[in-house]
């Protein structure tokens, strides 16, 4: 049975998908324009202002359809015979999908071509919006313009804030709503439906208004895929079925939490002791200056010589095989960038596998006090040379993982070797560097041994990177860019598809006066211990942050809150598994599983793990009480055991205590995991022999 149903209008015609309306056309709703503009791009340190000069945009309102008796269509779109633009609608795997190809004009110069686009979509007022990637502001997207760019994600990201201010006077770092690490051409509605383009140019989504979408592109897309479903966690499971979908973890990587550790073998030794005496279970070290350190006025920078440092880190290798051993697994650091006058630079260059500049001179990146070349990975020798740094440097060395950090970075005017504009490379570089790790991993036959986890990516990510991280939030509690953030960006990555996520806890970016305090540091990992993956990190300037081991009452709520995450460990998995086998994300909006409650598709600041577990994490700094929204039908509270109802359809608002340590969570009665998240509790709850010796309290 056809899905797709493609008729004429009276002045046009429309294509439905299992009778939902997802493309028309008609005399002043025209499905495509097209016209001519010109970009500019200036980049500093990964921070993009990307400014345009748009000679004209025209709707082709002509068209010449031809519907097929197979099924499918032909149209030929223009303007009075200019722009001309023929599409192929057909249905593929029950999803509508177009295809669009430029028709040159006899005669046409080339310079005169289109290079603009833009593709009206059908809309109702009452829709709800979501995905575009990972998007740190607004989880529901409606009513605002969110341009599609991977770059730096901005500092404070609010043009309101005093911190934004400061970050762009001093190096233009201060960033949008819409700054993100990781864009991408798709978005669902709460119309069940999703739209995912194939073009990789910038671009950007407008959902301001009522009765239709925009998605203006600086190139003609290859093709817009269209899936529908009955649900929205059936959508989610077709469009994770056309994108990819991200493996099942190691099963280390459940046991505990990863500490973010600098300083040498020693260092890492000592700190890890201290965590295991005050009973935190740790299933690995994160050690991201393995390669050694870089000091510049941002603060502790790294080497960016992606070979192990024995000076810094002395018997690194015996050290790497006696913690796995002991059940704890050590994790690095790489980039895509080698930096300039180090030996894996200097290595490239002989043997030319670095993109250029236009003269011919090797492409230099300022990357804020020193330079880097850039692995040319649109060269196939490139490409395997660097996976080949991956497997000798970090896996032979005996690494269960790293920080596969950066991807941002590339110049629209590099030279590539492909020939392909560095312009439309862009926003795909972090998903061939995302390619380069998998490859690697996959080559050295640790594939299920090893997780390495990015901030950036663009379409194909979901299939080559099996763990996001949230980048490099704010050590403060503020909403675009703080502790808050962290949960939309969640959100927004599983409605992209991408259904792992996690971030650092505290916080990174120590500026501005900012420090991390042991509050915030409390909170976030109270957050962490809900979700799939736990790790902490010291901060660009570590010595201003409170870290894990500050004193005894973090260190014995950091076991606290790892002992939950450990003792929810079949429930996590579970939920992988369920990323693994049908897309469906760990952390889940709440609407996935309750669509008939109004409220729930607004709601950003609490999250479903899983389909059983609802979370609603303190994210104000000093609240000791949380208010938050329960979704209908009957709760067990996680801490308590008191049965919360909520009768109403709309789900209802609740207030409940929130001490620091009893982070709030339900949990459904009927769930057949209810007895893994009583342990969960009482674990949570158990004070071992030596955080009891040492007097703390919690």
């Amino acid at each position: 049975m056809n899905r797709l149903s493609l008729t004429r209008t009276p002045e046009g015609f429309e294509a439905r998908l299992d009778g939902r309306l997802v493309v028309e056309h008609r005399p002043g709703r025209a499905f495509l324009s097209a016209g001519r503009g010109e970009g500019r791009y200036d980049m500093h340190h990964g921070n993009f202002e990307v400014t345009e000069a748009l000679a004209e945009l025209v709707a082709l309102e002509d068209f010449e359809l031809d519907i097929r008796p197979e099924g499918g269509a032909e149209v030929r779109f223009s303007r009075r015979g200019l722009y001309p633009v023929r599409a192929e609608f057909s249905e593929v795997r029950g999803r509508l999908v177009v295809r669009f190809q430029a028709e040159p004009e006899p005669g046409e110069d080339p310079s005169s071509r289109p290079n603009r686009y833009r593709v009206r979509l059908p809309a109702e007022a009452s829709e709800h919006v979501y995905g575009a990637g990972e998007q740190f502001s607004y989880f529901d997207l409606r009513g605002r313009v969110f341009p599609l760019w991977t770059s730096e994600q901005g500092v404070g990201r609010n043009k309101l804030t005093e911190v934004t201010r400061l970050a762009d006077l001093h190096d233009k770092a201060g960033g949008d709503y819409y700054w993100t690490f990781y864009p991408q051409p798709t978005f669902c509605s709460s119309r069940r439906v999703f739209y995912h383009f194939d073009a990789t140019a910038w671009a950007s989504f407008d959902f301001r208004f009522p009765d239709r979408h925009e998605y203006y592109v600086w190139q003609l897309p290859a093709s817009m895929t269209v899936g529908a479903a009955d649900s929205m966690p059936n959508l989610l499971s077709d469009l994770t079925d056309l994108l990819g979908r991200q493996p099942e973890l190691p099963d280390w990587a459940y046991d505990g939490v990863v500490l973010g550790i600098q300083g040498g073998t020693e260092t890492c030794l000592a700190k890890l002791e201290r965590a295991r005496a005050a009973g935190i279970p740790v299933s690995g070290i994160w050690a991201q200056d393995w390669e050694g350190i870089n000091m510049t006025s941002f603060g502790q920078r790294l080497r960016w010589n992606w070979v192990w440092d024995p000076e810094r880190y002395p018997g690194l290798d015996r050290a790497i095989r006696k913690l796995k051993a002991e059940g704890v697994r050590f994790l690095g650091y790489i980039n895509p960038y080698v930096a300039a006058g180090k030996s894996l630079f200097e290595e490239a260059a002989a043997k030319d596998l670095l993109a250029r500049r236009a003269d011919g001179s090797i492409y230099r990146v300022d990357f804020g006090e020193f330079e880097a070349g850039i692995v040319d990975f649109t060269k196939p020798e490139a490409f395997a040379w660097y996976k080949g740094v991956i497997r000798k440097n970090l896996i032979e060395l005996g690494l269960a993982g790293w920080m596969a950090d950066f991807g941002e970075y590339l110049p629209t005017d590099a030279v590539l070797a492909d020939g392909t504009p560095a312009e439309l490379a862009h926003n795909e570089w972090p998903a061939l560097w995302a390619r380069a790790n998998r490859e690697a991993v996959d080559e050295a036959g640790a594939a299920g041994e090893i997780v390495y986890f990015m901030r950036a990516g663009w379409t194909g990510s979901q299939k080559w990177c099996p763990m996001m991280w949230a980048g490099d939030q704010n050590v403060d509690w503020s909403k675009d860019d703080g502790l808050p953030s962290v949960i939309p960006a969640a959100l927004s990555l599983a409605m992209s598809g991408h259904g792992l996520h996690h971030s650092d806890i505290g916080g990174y970016t120590t500026l501005f006066m900012m420090k991390r305090t042991k509050e915030l540091f409390q909170r976030w990992a109270e957050l962490s211990a809900f979700t799939p993956f736990m790790r902490t990190h010291e901060g660009n300037r570590p010595k201003d942050n409170w870290q894990f081991d500050s004193d005894e009452e973090t260190l014995a709520h950091l076991a606290s809150m790892t002992r939950l995450h450990v003792a929810l460990k079949p429930y996590i998995q579970e939920c992988v598994r369920d990323t693994a086998r049908r897309g469906l994300p760990v952390q889940r909006p709440v609407f996935l599983h309750f669509e008939e409650d109004p409220e729930a598709w607004g709601i950003q600041d609490q999250f479903l793990l899983g389909p059983d577990l609802l979370v609603a994490p303190v994210l104000e700094e000093g609240a000791r009480m949380r208010r938050f929204h329960l979704p209908p039908g009957e709760w067990i509270e996680f801490w308590s055991d008191r049965v919360l109802r909520s009768p109403s359809p709309a789900g209802a608002t609740l207030e409940v205590e929130a001490p620091i340590g009893k982070p709030p969570a339900f949990f459904k009665p009927r769930s057949e995991w209810r007895d893994v998240f009583r342990k969960a509790a009482r674990e949570a709850e158990h004070r071992d022999a030596s955080a009891a010796a040492s007097g703390d309290r919690l």
